[in-house]
């Protein structure tokens, strides 16, 4: 009887598993001199899910099915990362971002980034106001403000030169920012994987990236937009001073710590990060739904 009852279980995720990938689109945008690589799926407002450094949209594989259920939501590979290739000359990752919603035929997002995804998300709601209707930086960069000298970013870069990419993703997963997800034996062989495959990113000429030279920390006070700051209780000091100016420079910001989780929060605690995000998002007004 139990191993019926288990069978009808399995066949049932299976099912529904199916259905989800069944109704995923995806493709390519061409952006700006580049093509990026998109995929949608659900129906509803939209959602865009951005990931972060040396990993690319499959870090939102659990939050990408979950959305989808309520909203239509969109996750894409930035330039260098992913299925996405890298850029060959000057380009704006907010402006990749506007094209790509352009090209989805979507007029209005909430908008979702963590860490790299969080500071284009940041950058993108204040090029692009008009355009999002809710902003969630999630462990965020931001452009403009000074992490420091860091001696084991040169060693990452110095072992991706030498064409160690085993080397280069070892020492970026014992970093601070990677080391608690890490500890997770149910997730760290797949972070792994997504940094080892993104490792070649590091090889990649940011100054082809004009938002290198973006100072979001000055202009915060300009956002207007209803804000979701989500934070680990465990990640890095650094993150931590962001988290404190966009709460302290948003108007209205909400912010919610997760605890005990570090840097890479939606994988290290899904359930409480799509609880706290689905809250947030339910009490967003109802809009239209955009053009199909």
């Amino acid at each position: 009887m139990r191993l019926t009852f288990l069978i009808l279980i399995f066949l049932t995720c299976a099912s529904l598993f199916a259905q989800t990938a069944a109704n995923v689109q995806h493709g390519y945008c061409y952006v700006n001199g580049g093509k990026i690589y998109y995929e949608v799926a659900g129906q509803g407002h939209v959602l865009v899910l951005i990931h972060g450094g040396q990993l690319d949209r499959r870090m939102w594989d659990e939050q990408f099915q979950f959305f989808s259920q309520k909203y239509r939501v969109i996750r894409y590979d930035v330039r260098g990362f992913g299925n996405s290739p890298a850029a060959t000359k000057p380009f704006s990752q907010h402006e990749d971002l506007a094209a790509l919603l352009k090209c989805v035929k979507a007029d209005k997002a909430y908008i979702a980034g963590l860490s790299l995804g969080g500071r284009i998300a940041i950058d993108f709601a204040l090029a692009h106001p008009e355009m999002v209707d809710a902003l969630i930086p999630i462990a965020p960069g931001l452009s403009g403000f000074s992490f420091g000298n860091d001696p084991s970013e040169l060693a990452i870069l110095k072992a991706a030169q030498a064409g160690d990419f085993q080397k280069a993703t070892d020492l970026w997963l014992q970093s601070g920012y990677m080391a608690p997800a890490m500890k997770n034996p149910q997730i760290a062989p797949k972070i792994r994987q997504l940094a080892l495959d993104n490792a070649h990113a590091n090889l990649d000429n940011f100054l082809f990236d004009k938002d290198v030279f973006s100072s979001a920390i000055e202009r915060l006070s300009e956002i207007k937009i209803p804000t979701l700051i989500v934070v680990g209780s465990a990640d890095v000091q650094a993150i931590h001073e962001i988290t404190g100016l966009l709460h302290a420079r948003i108007a209205h910001a909400q912010e919610a710590v997760i605890q005990g989780a570090g840097h890479m929060i939606n994988m290290e605690r899904p359930q409480e990060f799509n609880s706290v995000v689905l809250e947030f998002l339910e009490k967003q007004p109802v809009v239209k739904m955009e053009r199909r």
